[in-house]
C-alpha cells in the first residue's frame, strides 16, 4: 500500500488549457490595418514562465459608403407622383451590415409603399433584391438591408404622391446613412391649380345682335385696350382675344378704353342691364377661370339692324 502510494506521488497528469478570445469594436483608430492578437496562461503545473500562444493577425478594412439621390422630375403640383431613387455605394474595403437608410421626406409628399422596388449592382450587371417593407414615422422612411459588399451598389426606387399640403412645404428631401453624407433632392412645388390666382381670359368684338356673346360673322377687334383695376394694361391680339395669368383672386374690374377703338361705341345690351357699361366686375376664385368680354357697334350705326 505504501508503495502504491509513492508510486502515485510520481505520476504527472497533463494538463491542457484552452483559452478562447473575442474581440468587439466600433471603429478601427486612424491609419490602423492589422490587429495583433495572442495570449498566455499561468498555472500551478505549468513552466514558471507561462504558455505563451500563436500570434494571430487580423487584416481589417473599412467600409466607405456614398449616398445619392435622385427623382424623375424637378417640379411637381399636388395630384402629382414622384418617383425617388437612393443610391448607396460601398466604396471601401471591407463589407457595410446593417444597412438602415433614413429618408426624411418634404412637407405634404407621401410615401407609396407599394411602389419599393430594390436591386443590387456590381459594374454592368444589375440584378433585383427583395427590401423588407420600409417603416415610415411622420415623414420619415427606414430603408433596411443587411449586407453591402465593397464595390456593391445598393438602389432603391420608391413613390410618393405630392399632396395640397406641399405648397407650405419647400420641397427639399434629404437622405442617409449613419456611414454615409446627407444626399439631397429639391422638389420645386407648383401650385397647380390651388394658386391663389386666377385667370382672365376674354374677348372684344362687333356685336351686331346686342346680346352679348360673339356669333358666327362677328368678327373679333384687334388692338382695343382693357384696364384692370390693379393697372394692368391688356391689348387684344389680331382675334380680339386676350388672356392674363397670376391674377390676384377676389372681385376685379377690367375697362375698356374707347380711345383705342376710333370708330367704335359700347354695343347695347338687349339681356343684361349691368352690361350697359364699358366696365366689367367679375369674382375670381383662387385657381379659376373667369371670362370678361365687351361688345361694341360702329360708332354712326353701320351694320346695325
Amino acid at each position: 500500500m505504501k508503495y502504491l502510494l509513492n508510486l502515485l506521488e510520481r505520476i504527472y497528469l497533463p494538463l491542457t488549457v484552452i483559452l478562447t478570445c473575442s474581440i468587439a469594436y466600433q471603429s478601427l483608430p486612424v491609419g490602423s490595418v492589422e490587429i495583433l492578437n495572442s495570449a498566455s496562461a499561468n498555472g500551478d503545473n505549468l513552466p514558471p514562465g507561462g504558455v505563451q500562444s500563436n500570434q494571430t493577425t487580423l487584416t481589417a478594412g473599412q467600409a466607405v459608403l456614398e449616398l445619392i439621390k435622385t427623382g424623375d422630375r424637378a417640379a411637381a403640383e399636388p395630384g402629382d407622383t414622384v418617383i425617388y431613387r437612393l443610391a448607396l455605394k460601398n466604396t471601401g474595403t471591407a463589407a457595410a451590415s446593417n444597412i438602415v437608410i433614413t429618408d426624411k421626406l418634404p412637407v405634404g409628399l407621401q410615401y407609396l409603399p407599394k411602389a419599393l422596388q430594390g436591386s443590387l449592382s456590381t459594374g454592368t450587371s444589375t440584378t433585383p433584391v427583395t427590401l423588407q417593407p420600409a417603416s415610415t414615422s411622420n415623414r420619415t422612411i427606414t430603408f433596411i438591408y443587411p449586407r453591402l459588399a465593397p464595390n456593391e451598389t445598393l438602389n432603391i426606387v420608391y413613390a410618393a404622391v405630392v399632396t395640397p399640403d406641399a405648397v407650405r412645404g419647400d420641397g427639399k428631401n434629404q437622405a442617409q446613412e449613419a456611414r454615409s453624407n446627407i444626399a439631397t433632392h429639391q422638389l420645386r412645388i407648383r401650385p397647380g391649380i390651388l394658386s391663389d390666382c386666377g385667370t382672365l381670359i376674354g374677348r372684344v368684338f362687333v356685336d351686331k345682335n346686342f346680346d352679348g356673346e360673339q356669333q358666327p360673322g362677328e368678327p373679333g377687334v384687334p388692338n382695343a385696350v382693357i384696364f384692370m383695376d390693379d393697372g394692368n394694361r391688356i391689348t387684344t391680339d389680331p382675334n380680339g382675344l386676350f388672356s392674363l395669368a397670376n391674377v390676384l383672386s377676389g372681385y376685379r374690374t377690367g375697362t375698356l378704353d374707347l380711345t383705342s377703338l376710333p370708330g367704335y361705341t359700347l354695343a347695347p345690351n338687349k339681356r343684361f342691364i349691368e352690361r350697359n357699361s364699358q366696365s366689367r366686375l367679375v369674382q375670381l376664385q383662387p385657381g379659376g377661370l373667369v371670362r370678361m368680354n365687351f361688345g361694341v357697334t360702329p360708332a354712326y350705326g353701320e351694320g346695325q339692324p
